[in-house]
């Protein structure tokens, strides 16, 4: 697991925020402010978070998932090009199986339950600014189990292995250090991987493997 810094030492810290909801964008910001992080822009849609990110290119995005105009997902989407340097955060009262899936294979990084405390979000906004993911523990407890080995892609233990690393923000090279094997040799399980989940990238592969509990 990547190691978590104090914002503001390792990595940039600049934020955008988007959500609907005046009362807890407000906290948000606020929240984030305290802990060392830089809000450059805040957005009540979608439309506007999607210009927000494009000028400011902010180090993370915290977006809600549903909005006016445009989703958090359509926003994730829209800004690969625009500002591909911006790891995204989604952070809603919607969590599910599909919900996770979707956000990952948009490019999330993160995933945070608005039920949960907001020491968590920023903490998912350290580890994610840091180059890590996170995923709300409440979700990634409801993924455990949901899919029966039979009804699974048949994946091998170190292609599992490899994509569970992959999974935690871990290079290559990483993932070959922590596993004892060469980098060539981890790209070969993640294309194995890859194709047997039917997944045109890594981020794919990774979100099909969640939801089928093959990782977690």
């Amino acid at each position: 697991m990547t190691e978590v810094h104090p914002p503001g030492e390792a990595y940039p810290s600049t934020v955008v925020v988007a959500d609907d909801h005046p009362a807890l964008l407000a906290a948000v910001v606020e929240t984030l402010e305290r802990n060392g992080f830089t809000v450059v822009a805040q957005a009540s849609d979608g439309r506007a978070a999607v210009e927000h990110i494009s000028r400011e290119q902010p180090r993370v995005a915290v977006v809600d998932l549903q909005m006016p105009h445009l989703s958090g997902i359509e926003v994730a989407r829209a800004s690969v090009e625009t500002s591909p340097g911006t790891a995204f955060v989604f952070y809603t009262a919607f969590g599910d199986r599909a919900l996770l899936a979707d956000a990952l294979a948009a490019g999330a990084r993160g995933f945070v339950l608005k039920e949960a405390p907001l020491q968590d979000l920023v903490r998912a906004v350290e580890r994610v600014a840091a180059g890590d993911t996170y995923v709300d523990p409440v979700l990634a407890g409801l993924l455990v189990g949901s899919r029966t080995a039979e009804r699974s892609p048949d994946l091998t233990q170190r292609e599992r292995e490899v994509l569970r690393l992959l999974a935690d923000g871990l290079t290559n090279d990483a993932i070959g250090t922590e596993l004892g094997i060469a980098a060539e040799t981890v790209r070969t399980h993640i294309r194995k991987a890859m194709a047997k989940l039917d997944a045109d990238t890594r981020t794919q592969a990774v979100a099909t493997a969640l939801r089928h509990s093959l990782i977690s």
